[in-house]
């Protein structure tokens, strides 16, 4: 006997919204789910704390007005405001960093690997991009003034460049309370053990020699 039409359209909404909350953060089933740092249970996530036992400064975070340091290779620093530094952030799918940028500072390839990102440039200019997934690898880029707002999907490896002789500083809002962070020269050039620079080399269409001294940089 056919199904019905409604119960199809039925069953593809529910597969469609299982999806949707797979993808994402764990929702809230309560007001709130403060972090119980004193637990020793392990989950995708972190367990609660007795809701008589929370209080307001857990859910406060004094700091973004402050500039980061970014007197390092790449000239820029990210300030995190996520679930390690607001407990009250557990299960609600959102956080916050403040990123500064030297002159010419660069936050390089990275990706996200739980989270969109929407940027906001507060002070100077930036030019972004992103790139899709194989196979097309898509550059998309733009350039970014004050007041601009650029949003970097899911997973797909995103940059920020300070193009400019003035700092800059940007504010990001990231859908988790821990989006996680890749960055693409890191971790292939600078995991522990190191990977093979056969392998690296042949992936990177290059020879050995020019593995070994990039790797020397990490």
């Amino acid at each position: 006997m056919p199904i019905p039409t409604f119960l199809l359209a039925a069953a593809l909404l529910a597969l469609t919204c299982f999806h949707a909350t797979a993808a994402s953060d764990p929702s809230l089933l309560q007001d709130f789910c403060v972090v119980d740092k004193m637990s020793k249970v392990r989950i995708n996530g972190f367990p609660c704390k007795d809701a008589k036992d929370v209080v307001a400064d857990e859910f406060f975070f004094s700091g973004l007005h402050l500039a980061g340091n970014t007197s390092n290779k790449q000239g820029f620093a990210v300030t995190p405001v996520n679930v390690a530094q607001i407990a009250g952030l557990n299960t609600m799918g959102i956080s916050l960093v403040r990123i500064d940028y030297a002159p010419y500072g660069l936050n390089p390839p990275h990706t996200h690997p739980r989270a969109t990102e929407i940027l906001t440039v507060l002070e100077g200019s930036l030019y972004v991009g992103f790139v899709t997934s194989n196979p097309d690898n898509k550059l998309f880029t733009k350039v970014l003034n004050k007041g601009d707002v650029f949003v970097f999907p899911e997973g797909l490896i995103h940059f920020q460049f300070n193009y400019g002789t003035n700092s800059a500083v940007a504010h990001a809002a990231l859908s988790s309370q821990n989006p996680g962070v890749i960055a693409v020269a890191n971790t292939v050039f600078g995991s522990k053990p190191s990977i093979s620079d056969d392998i690296l080399a042949r992936a990177f269409q290059v020879d050995k020699q020019n593995i070994d001294r990039i790797q020397a940089q990490f």
